[in-house]
């Protein structure tokens, strides 16, 4: 029986959460069946799966946080868990058919342009394979970033990030430090707070809170969006339409944010009857200049006697004892750290060697550019699903992510169209001329004159995170290919009509 030494794709798909499982959708309804999800896990759900902490759950609305081609009329709150959400995406898995396209435990581990052949060559922890069009949905919060704590490794106790949760360690009884205040820490101080001995949080900055409009969704609610599917379109619309309308604020007029400024101190003032702990909690910096935080239940955790806030990062550690940067000193049994993850220097860049034997990580050491958040130059045929520039501060992440599988659903329609085997390579001008636009617009928004230093910002204070407009303006941008910001690349005529598997020795 003959074997080959690897297969080849038309379509290589990185990742199976989000962006991962909806290119897959995308592409078979496309009529692509040609393709794989290489997934590093043994199952889906991207970050949904990794972060599964106490208290983990989405703070954008359930009914806008879903595929627009996958309602789901049972989310059970406003606001789901992370349970809800896995088990949503792997019903999409199962509903589009996409099992048996995913590899698991199949980590890419280089990806390396060939200009000769025209096609991507893959190594995976499974094997390799080659691919004609390679999509990057690794997403930004997929690898974990924990700071460099001189004497960390000198630890006796557990230690441990947020999306990286350990629950084989029982927190009971334990003085724990939590280092962080951002997204996740709000999650897990009121979660763990009843059950642990001391909790120490070590706060760097504080962060905007304001109160989580949560509540069940009714079987009444619930029964309406499945028997009568305008009623879910509707509640999906209104939703959106009112993150659309605060865009404005975050982008043009941040001195607006004042007011929400108003609301968020009011929250806090109603739960910590303490000035000295208020004054600890209070930013210095514009609302939204970070992400706005949610929660009913972060800052009466704060209050409990058991509690204490340091107002101040973790410097240093020696042996059980934790040094904070204004000389605060505490002892602690166990480390959770909620410090974020490599967002602006994503881990994948450094395995993706292009067209000029670049790594995609080299082309962005000054700052990550891509052609409408998907393409950059010299790379060809690969597209970033989440790429540079795609973030929301307001809304769901989901609507940006359809925007981009229009792209690529458009982009995969043109290769067909010019026919042969081809690629389309982002031209420089077209990556500068849209970088410049999209930093253009930067300068008025809070992220950059809010006075932060927020994770949106790379090592060179530049903002390659955010998109500086409303979710319909990106999905304008990206509804269709424009070949005039491509360079169309073709085998040479003595090699045309050779397929990509040619190349691919086939042995006895």
């Amino acid at each position: 029986m003959a074997e080959r030494e690897h297969e080849h794709v038309r379509v290589a798909v990185i990742g199976s959460g989000f962006g991962g499982l909806g290119a897959a959708v995308r592409l078979r309804r496309q009529g692509i069946t040609d393709f794989v999800v290489l997934e590093r896990a043994g199952s889906v759900g991207g970050t949904w799966r990794d972060n599964s902490y106490p208290g983990c759950a989405c703070d954008v609305p359930s009914h806008l946080y879903s595929f627009s081609f996958a309602p789901n009329p049972e989310w059970p709150r406003n606001f789901s868990g992370q349970p809800h959400i896995r088990a949503y995406l792997e019903r999409v898995t199962d509903t589009f058919g996409l099992r048996p396209h995913i590899r698991f435990d199949s980590e890419v581990r280089s990806l390396r342009w060939n200009g000769e052949e025209l096609y991507w060559e893959v190594e995976t922890a499974r094997g390799a394979l080659t691919a004609d069009v390679v999509v990057s949905a690794t997403g930004p919060l997929s690898d974990p970033k924990v700071p460099d704590i001189p004497g960390l490794d000198s630890f006796p106790g557990k230690v441990f990030h947020s999306a990286r949760w350990d629950h084989d360690y029982d927190l009971r009884g334990k003085r724990v430090a939590m280092i962080g205040t951002g997204a996740s820490a709000i999650q897990i101080v009121p979660s763990i707070q009843p059950a642990v001995d001391r909790l120490t949080l070590f706060q760097r900055t504080p962060a905007w809170v304001l109160p989580r409009a949560d509540r069940k969704i009714s079987g009444l609610e619930r029964w309406l969006h499945a028997k009568v599917p305008a009623t879910r379109a509707a509640r999906r619309g209104l939703l959106w339409g009112i993150r659309e309308l605060q865009v404005s604020a975050f982008t043009k007029r941040p001195n607006e944010l004042g007011l929400i400024e108003g609301l968020a101190k009011g929250h806090m003032k109603r739960a910590v009857k303490d000035p000295a702990l208020r004054a600890k909690l209070t930013p210095d910096y514009r609302i939204g200049c970070k992400r706005i935080l949610l929660s009913n239940s972060y800052y009466p955790a704060l209050t409990q006697p058991n509690v204490d806030v340091v107002a101040s990062g973790l410097k240093e550690v020696r042996g059980t004892v934790l040094v904070a940067s204004d000389g605060t000193e505490t002892e602690a049994d166990a480390i959770v750290f909620g410090t974020g993850f490599h967002v602006t220097d994503m881990p994948i860049a450094h395995r993706v060697t292009g067209a000029d034997g670049t790594t995609l990580a080299e082309e962005w050491k000054d700052g990550m550019e891509a052609l409408r958040g998907t393409t950059a130059a010299g790379f060809p045929n690969f597209l970033t699903i989440i790429g540079p520039n795609t973030g929301l501060g307001n809304s769901s992440m989901i609507l940006m992510i359809e925007s981009q599988l229009n792209y690529l659903v458009d982009f995969m329609r043109q290769l067909d169209v010019l026919g042969g085997r081809i690629a389309l390579n982002a031209r420089p001008s077209a990556v500068h001329a849209w970088t410049r636009g999209v930093q253009k617009r930067m300068e008025r928004t809070v992220w950059n004159t809010g006075g932060c230093d927020s994770w949106y910002l790379d090592a060179n204070g530049r903002n390659t995170t955010a998109w500086p407009g409303t979710t319909a303006e990106f999905r304008k941008a990206t509804r269709q290919v424009d070949l005039a910001e491509y360079e169309v690349l073709r085998v040479p005529a003595a090699r045309r009509g050779q397929r990509a598997g040619q190349a691919v020795k086939a042995v006895a």
